[in-house]
C-alpha cells in the first residue's frame, strides 16, 4: 500500500514538473542553435526527471525497494555529474567569450548583471538588521523585561534603520564610475 501511494504522488510530481523538462526537451532539440553548457544542463534534468519517471513505473510495479533505491541513486549520479560538466563548460564558455572582447576592445560591454557584491553586501546587511531587530524584539516583549520598554522596542528600529542606510550607501556608490562620479552604462 505505501509503495502505491508514493507511485502515484512520484506521477503526480512527475507530471507538474513539465515546466522544466519541456524546455530542456526544446534545448536538446534546438542542436546546435544552444550552448554547449545549455545543451548539458537540459540532459541533466532530463535525466533527473526521466528517473523520477521510472522511479513512478518501478514502485508500481516492484515489490522491493532495491531496485527502486538503485534506480534513485544511478539517477542521481548521472544528473549530478551532467550538471558538473555544464558548470564547467559554461565557466570555459565565459572564458571564452571574455577572450573574444578582450581581443577586440580594452572594455568589453557589461551585459548582463552588474558586479554582484552590491547584492550580496545588501543581503548581509539586511538580513543582520532584520536578525538584530528580531532578537531585540524578542528581548522587549520577553516576560524577564516586564512588558514592552519603549527603549527596548526603539533599539531594533533604530539599528534596521541604520543598517537599511549602510546598505543603501554601499549599493550607490559601487554602482558609480571609478573616478568621475558618472554611472556606469551596462553596455
Amino acid at each position: 500500500m505505501a509503495q502505491a501511494v508514493l507511485a502515484v504522488g512520484t506521477a503526480l510530481v512527475t507530471a507538474s514538473g513539465c515546466v522544466w523538462y519541456v524546455p530542456a526537451l526544446v534545448d536538446l532539440r534546438a542542436g546546435a542553435d544552444r550552448p554547449d553548457s545549455r545543451r548539458l544542463a537540459a540532459a541533466a534534468c532530463l535525466t533527473g526527471w526521466g528517473t523520477a519517471g521510472l522511479v513512478t513505473v518501478l514502485l508500481s510495479v516492484v515489490g522491493t525497494w532495491w531496485p527502486v533505491a538503485g534506480t534513485v541513486a544511478a539517477g542521481a549520479v548521472a544528473t549530478a555529474g551532467l550538471r558538473v560538466r555544464a558548470l564547467v563548460r559554461r565557466r570555459d564558455e565565459r572564458r571564452e567569450v571574455a577572450r573574444q572582447w578582450a581581443a577586440l576592445s580594452p572594455d568589453p560591454p557589461r551585459h548582463g548583471r552588474a558586479d554582484d557584491s552590491a547584492r550580496y553586501v545588501f543581503a548581509a546587511l539586511l538580513g543582520s538588521a532584520l536578525a538584530v531587530a528580531a532578537v531585540a524584539a524578542a528581548v522587549a516583549v520577553s516576560p524577564a523585561t516586564g512588558g514592552i520598554d519603549w527603549l527596548v522596542a526603539a533599539a531594533p528600529v533604530a539599528v534596521a534603520g541604520l543598517m537599511l542606510v549602510l546598505a543603501a550607501t554601499h549599493a550607490r556608490t559601487t554602482r558609480r564610475g571609478p573616478a568621475t562620479g558618472r554611472t556606469r552604462h551596462p553596455g
